[in-house]
């Protein structure tokens, strides 16, 4: 896990040149997701160097583009805030998971329409490094069609 932290500190771009012009995430905001891969999921967690959980990995990226304020909140809390569409997702897209849009258990990032960008593999149990690492919980690319709980996609 200490590989992994060190490799993204050297891989961290300042969220002061990531732009905030024309797509909520555009392609420097998906690199600097992107840049993210491989670190630890932590239940309840926002901080990069320490493990996120989904809403905690989505909201670091969207507050490196100029989106979200300080406060922290949880996947539904942020589907409140998105504009909902029913196009196929694109890059930016947020993803919304769960039995339906009252009960959001997860979100993810789309990178295009077939591929999602997110913290998962984890759960409540998931609350130290060692515990990431034993579940194989981390930030991950995987193809949109391995959840079968997709229930909305929104922009921010």
């Amino acid at each position: 896990m200490l590989t992994q932290l060190l490799k993204f500190l050297s891989r961290l771009k300042s969220p002061s040149i990531i732009s905030t012009k024309g797509n909520p995430m555009d392609s420097l905001t998906i690199e600097y997701a992107k840049s993210m891969l491989g670190l630890p999921y932590r239940w309840g967690g926002n901080n990069p160097l320490t493990g996120m959980d989904c809403s905690g990995f989505v909201l670091e990226v969207l507050r490196s583009c100029g989106k979200w304020g300080k406060y922290d909140t949880n996947a539904q809390g942020i589907y409140t805030k998105c504009t909902n569409t029913t196009s196929a997702p694109q890059q930016g897209t947020l993803l919304f998971f769960g039995a339906d849009i009252a009960h959001i258990t997860h979100i993810a990032i789309a990178l295009d329409d077939y591929r999602m960008i997110e913290a998962g593999g984890g759960g409540s149990s998931t609350v130290s490094l060692i515990a990431a690492e034993n579940q194989g919980a981390f930030i991950r690319i995987r193809p949109i069609s391995n959840r079968n709980d997709l229930v909305a996609k929104g922009t921010i």
